[in-house]
Formats: structure tokens, sequence, C-alpha cells
């Protein structure tokens, strides 16, 4: 246990998310851990999220720079504005319970215990019976949004147990190879922030893998539940279900697919050990021959990718140079 109850910050980037300032800050104030500092960190306002924000909740320190960020640089920001020991990062759409922060507080007595998450299941925010109604289910689900990333040697990752139905089946709290950013809690004197080079997708993942470089853990604590109202995900069954994954891809926009591209090959190169690699390139290219015939607006981040890759290929120099292995 801590000597000392330790201060928390909480970063919640707000990106026209008004529906969400009310069941999400109420929960963050409804913490049983009580000391606390709240930080917002407005990429978007057309909605007026940080007028609702400053009115109702005037203790919550609000950074507005004007401009979206993005998720790594949004998050660096309020990080850096904050002064607590640790960081508790918690999206616009995710709502905790009570004891979340209490419970997740535990496992960093561990000193190598650098990050962590809690089981996040799904939560409903859709309209009942249409948006014409204008009723909020605000209905909490027993789908499985994450327990932690899983990291093949091929580069993929992904969200442990995500759409299973909650039974109990990751009720063991485990070490874990990554921790999502919706909802993870980072000790401050080993978090190295997240790639601004990224923007948004792969940036946890990235922060995660960084941080098992270093020595360090990420842990899985289920006694910490959180609900997301995540909108995008894997797709069902993944690749072993090739049209589904097609059609699902077709719903995320080009811009997305094109970060996510690029990003997942970035943090590939800054991170994987070499002998992981011939297993990567054949999966990227399937992969490239997936998006040159289904995708092929995609391969538009290709001269970002081409410019960005000195640059990793640096920090993972930098990164062995340092490495305590």
């Amino acid at each position: 246990m801590f000597l000392n109850m330790p201060k928390v910050s909480v970063i919640v980037l707000i990106y026209e998310g008004k529906k969400y300032v009310k069941p999400v800050f109420d929960a963050i104030l409804a913490q049983t851990h009580k000391d606390l500092e709240v930080i917002a960190v407005i990429n978007g306002n057309a909605d007026g999220s940080k007028e609702l924000i400053s009115q109702s909740y005037p203790l919550v320190k609000i950074i507005d720079p004007g401009r979206n960020t993005g998720f790594a640089e949004g998050n660096n920001l309020g990080i850096k504005a904050s002064t607590g020991e640790f960081i508790q990062l918690v999206n616009q759409d995710l709502i905790l319970d009570p004891n979340y922060i209490k419970e997740i507080l535990k496992v960093f007595t561990d000193p190598k215990v650098a990050a962590a998450t809690g089981k996040i299941l799904r939560y409903d925010f859709s309209a009942e019976g249409g948006s014409a109604s204008g009723g909020e289910k605000n209905k909490k689900t027993k789908i499985i949004d994450t327990t932690g990333i899983l990291m093949s040697v091929t580069g993929r990752a992904r969200d442990r147990g995500q759409l299973q139905i909650d039974q109990g089946q990751f009720d063991d709290q485990k070490e874990v190879f990554g921790v999502s950013g919706a909802a993870a809690m980072y000790r401050r004197l080993t978090f190295p922030f997240f790639d601004e080079y990224f923007f948004m997708y792969w940036e946890d993942v990235d922060l995660s893998w960084r941080l098992n470089n270093a020595g360090f853990t990420n842990v899985y604590v289920p006694q910490a539940v959180g609900y997301h109202g995540r909108t995008a995900g894997q797709a069902k069954g993944g690749y072993l279900h090739f049209w589904r994954f097609i059609k699902h891809h077709q719903t995320i926009s080009p811009k997305i697919r094109q970060l996510n591209y690029k990003n997942h090959i970035l943090m590939y190169i800054k991170n994987a050990p070499w002998w992981w690699f011939p297993a990567f390139f054949i999966r990227e290219i399937a992969m490239f021959g997936y998006i040159l015939v289904f995708e092929p607006s995609t391969l538009k981040v290709l001269p970002e990718l081409f410019y960005q890759i000195p640059r990793a290929l640096k920090q993972r120099k930098v990164a062995r140079s340092n490495s305590r292995e």
C-alpha cells in the first residue's frame, strides 16, 4: 500500500463530445479515490462542449489549443499541464465505475508497473427507437471492449476479448503486452509521452511496447471496471471472416485507414525485435495486396510514411542503446 494517498491527474480529450460530458465527468467526480485533478483538452468545440464543462464543472482545468491536436499531442498537452503522480486517461465516451481509480492504483505498489488498465466493457449511448425519439439508452452492456492488448510477431495487435460476452473469463489479474489509451493509468516517472507523429491510432500500443522494451510491465486489473461507447473496433472474427472484414473496413473513413496503415508500420519499425521482421514482411505483403485491390485510397499515405521511416529508425537506435537488456 502507498504510505500517502497519491494524486491522480485525470485527462479527458474532448472532440465534439457534448452529449458525453455529463455522464463521463459525473463518473470521474464520483470516484472513491478523491485526490484528483481533472483536465479537459478541447480538440473540437463546435457543439459547445467547452462551455458546458466550464459552467457545470468549474474545478475542471480546461486547455484549448484552438485546433484538433489528435489523440497523441492532445493527451501530451494535458499531461504536461498536470501535477499528479499518476495519470489516468479517460476517453470522452468512457464511464468509470466509482472504484476504478482506487482499484487500479493498487498494482502500482510494484515499481516495475508502468501502466495498467481495467476491465473495459461496452456502453450503449444509442438513441432508443431511433434518433427521432431523443431518448438515450445510457445502457451498460456485458460486451467486452478490452482487457489489455495482445501483440503477434506479425505486428497485428488486438484488444484481448473484444466483442466477447463477459462471463468472468478475464477475471484474473495479469501482465499484458499493452493497455488501451481509452482508460489507461500511467506512472508519471515512467511515462515517455505519446509519439505525436502518429496523431491518432496505434500511439497507445507504441507506448506500451516502448515501456516493455525499457523493462517495465503493463497490467490488467479486472476489479477496475469501465464502460466505453466505442464506435470503432476490430471486425467480429477478424481475418477469419474475410468478407465481414472487408465490409467492416468500408465503414471506416479513408483518413483513419491511412493513419492506421502508416502508424502500425512505424510502430513495428521502432519497437520489434529484428527476428520478428520476416513474419511481419509476409503479413505486410498480403496486406498491401488487399489494400491495392479493396482500399487503394489508403496508399495516399505512402509519401508521409516514407518521410517518417528515417525518424522511426533513429528512435529505434536510441531506444536500443538505452535498453535495460
